[in-house]
């Protein structure tokens, strides 16, 4: 993870949100430093096949607990094979089977039936981590149609505000949701003015879910990470912008690994780490000052 102008060969995949199977490298979604503590319970994820949220799967299932997650069908076939396989390699004996399922969770129904799907399974939910989304470039606001605007906003808001408000109804005193937003939503990006927005209002939502729920001892917080390798990113951007992707926009110079990102999402998520915290966004983005 040491510091280097080019931290990565050209590549271009051309579907959104990407597939980790076939990148180089491929994102560290573990790390041979990170020491469990058995901390966690029953947790859904959204967009949990790669990039962060495999991470996340990946360490919340070391601390003990039972995951789910969604994915692409289709497009994130693989990832999400290779992601279960990751987590029943990695869960305690305390944990039940993994599940993934794929879904579209830009729409209420879809949220619903994954809701309802968990809850059937397991009983309950005590995480949630809203982190599935999708980005595009754009130079002007003229290439942004309403038929992408209304895809964006979907996938990235669209499905916090569904899946949560079906998901916390199953949630006791003690449980907790992760909104996953970005560093863009506090320093702003020309090229992704659509996807920043999303991101913009996730902060909100999880500034004011936190107030709305407090009474219930359900904890809200956030994370906004900086530039990540992940799917997403060679989904997004031209060659010429992976080869130097994260060296010339944070102050340590390198985009970050998924793997450097998921400890935030099991402290916020362990009421042993952060129980007097709520309302919250934590910022692991590689140095850059947001004052937010």
């Amino acid at each position: 993870m040491a510091s280097g102008e080019y931290n990565f060969p050209p590549q271009k995949q051309e579907m959104q949100p990407g597939k980790e199977y076939i990148m180089n490298p491929p994102p560290q979604y573990s790390s041979p430093d990170y020491k469990p503590s058995n901390k966690l319970q029953i947790a859904l994820v959204t967009g949990g096949d790669s990039g962060i949220g495999r991470a996340v799967c990946n360490l919340f299932s070391l601390e003990g607990a039972t995951i789910i997650f969604t994915y692409v069908k289709g497009q994130e076939d693989i990832d999400a094979r290779d992601t279960l396989e990751i987590i029943r390699k990695g869960k305690t004996a305390d944990a039940k089977d993994p599940m993934a399922i794929p879904v579209d969770v830009g729409f209420e129904v879809n949220c619903r039936r994954v809701v309802d799907e968990v809850v059937d399974a397991y009983g309950r939910i005590d995480i949630l981590v809203n982190n599935a989304a999708e980005q595009y470039e754009s130079e002007s606001l003229e290439e942004i149609d309403e038929t992408r605007l209304e895809r964006v906003f979907r996938t990235n808001i669209f499905s916090h505000f569904f899946m949560t408000k079906h998901a916390v109804k199953h949630m006791k005193e003690g449980s907790n949701i992760i909104n996953t937003t970005s560093v863009n939503a506090y320093k702003g990006d020309a090229t992704l003015v659509d996807y920043t927005s999303t991101k913009g209002a996730i902060v909100a939502f999880t500034r004011a879910l936190a107030l709305q729920l407090v009474s219930k001892g359900i904890r809200v917080n956030g994370v906004a990470p900086g530039p990540i390798w992940t799917p997403l990113i060679v989904a997004t951007m031209k060659e010429e912008e992976i080869v130097k992707f994260g060296s010339d926009s944070t102050p340590m110079k390198r985009a970050g690994q998924p793997i450097e990102v998921a400890p935030s999402y099991v402290f916020l998520a362990s009421n042993q780490c952060s129980s007097y915290i709520t309302g919250q966004v934590l910022h692991p983005n590689g140095g850059t000052i947001v004052n937010g």
